[in-house]
């Protein structure tokens, strides 16, 4: 049974700074000028905007960002937790509220200095202790070696590599594939520079076995979206994103980046239960997707969404990436923008934006017959994921 969500709301505004590794501005600037952008490209007056969706990461308050951006009073405001895996569900708050008549114009922003300023890739080592349960959960981990992100992944890479035979060529095929992408985007910050499988190959050791180029940047920058009901999205003048889908999930026995106790750590059971909402809610299938963004703060855990979404089985991810399905022309045509590879790490709402170009049909590696745009959110985490569609 679809379900009532299903096309009720549509993503009708995408704005942006410029993305760089020293933005020269604080993060409030940076969001207000992605939020003031999103409006402009949607045509919706700052005054109209009576809701706000974010993430508990944002260093932003709401009712600065509202003061500094022409916002009056706000009927609905809310923050996703668990970083990265918020993409998405701000997008799912913000639709829920429209479609329940709780708002009528929501904004989704994220905004920050990470490369600048305080940079994720650098773990919890350094980090003061507090008495926290998330903080406490870390402190089991740290002693042991293990405190940055990239190691704790490297955990559940090496298991699948064993379990499955794949090899660290092929995460790096998923680097060649975003840096093609971003090579044609002007926005990227990797524009102009492609790299082959050599190249990943001879980048330094992170945490074996990812390389550097398995890596996400760090990014300064902002990224908003706007979302409206469906109805009024028909009278604006781009092409809606229509939200046919939006869901989370938290697997069981979840941690944060290292579920290492789970039965079978080669998959990410969070990302299935989001997937089965997805299609669920949207009556869409896998064989209807047209696109792919997939967030690829890592590329090995790129291997196990595609086996989650239902592209492939389990262990099949890298000979699907081999047959080039992730290129343009392929199966699958994912993170045409570069992903957060190449064009930016955004926390993944700069991905929820090419999806909209996608649909819209103005990216600037814009595939045939974008009709329904699939988009996950931060793994290993609780996470997040969309489906846009350019019907409802």
């Amino acid at each position: 049974m679809i379900s009532p969500l299903s096309g009720a709301a549509a993503i009708v505004g995408i704005g942006a700074t410029e993305f760089s590794k020293n933005s020269g501005r604080s993060e409030l600037q940076l969001a207000c000028e992605a939020v003031v952008a999103a409006l402009a490209d949607a045509g919706i007056d700052p005054a109209e905007v009576d809701g706000l969706s974010t993430y508990t990461a944002e260093t932003n308050g709401e009712v600065l960002v509202a003061r500094n951006t022409g916002i009056g009073e706000l009927k609905f405001f809310s923050r996703i937790g668990y970083g990265g895996g918020a993409a998405c569900a701000t997008v799912q708050q913000a639709a829920m509220a429209v479609a329940t008549g709780i708002a009528d114009v929501v904004v989704c922003y994220r905004a920050f200095n990470e490369r600048s300023g305080v940079r994720y890739g650098l773990g919890q080592h350094d980090r003061p202790m507090d008495s926290t349960a998330d903080r406490a959960a870390y402190a089991w981990l740290t002693p042991q070696g293990l405190s940055t992100p990239a190691q704790w992944v490297a955990m559940f890479a090496r298991r699948y590599m064993h379990q499955y035979g794949a090899t660290s060529e092929d995460f790096g095929r998923v680097a060649v594939v975003a840096r093609k992408h971003a090579a044609d985007n002007p926005a990227a910050w990797f524009y102009g520079r492609p790299i082959t499988l050599e190249d990943h190959q001879s980048s330094r050791w992170i945490a074996e076995p990812l390389h550097l180029l398995d890596c996400c940047q760090e990014t300064d920058g902002g990224q908003a979206l706007v979302i409206v009901s469906a109805e009024r999205a028909r009278d604006l003048a781009h092409k809606p994103a229509f939200v046919a889908g939006a869901a989370q999930g938290s697997g069981k026995d979840q941690h944060m980046m290292s579920s290492y106790y789970r039965p079978d750590i080669t998959g990410i059971p969070e990302m299935g239960l989001v997937a089965r909402q997805l299609y669920g809610q949207s009556g869409l299938r896998p064989e209807d997707i047209s696109a792919a963004i997939l967030y690829d703060h890592f590329t090995p855990l790129v291997l196990p969404q595609l086996e989650e979404l239902g592209f492939c089985k389990p262990g099949e991810a890298k000979d699907f990436i081999r047959e080039g399905n992730l290129e343009v022309g392929g199966r699958l045509p994912a993170n045409t923008h570069g992903g957060q590879i190449g064009e930016a790490y955004l926390h993944g709402v700069n991905g929820i934006a090419e999806a909209v170009r996608l649909i819209r049909g103005t990216s600037t590696t814009q595939p045939d017959d974008m009709r329904n745009v699939l988009v996950t959110a931060g793994t290993a985490v609780p996470t997040s994921g969309l489906i846009l569609s350019s019907e409802d």
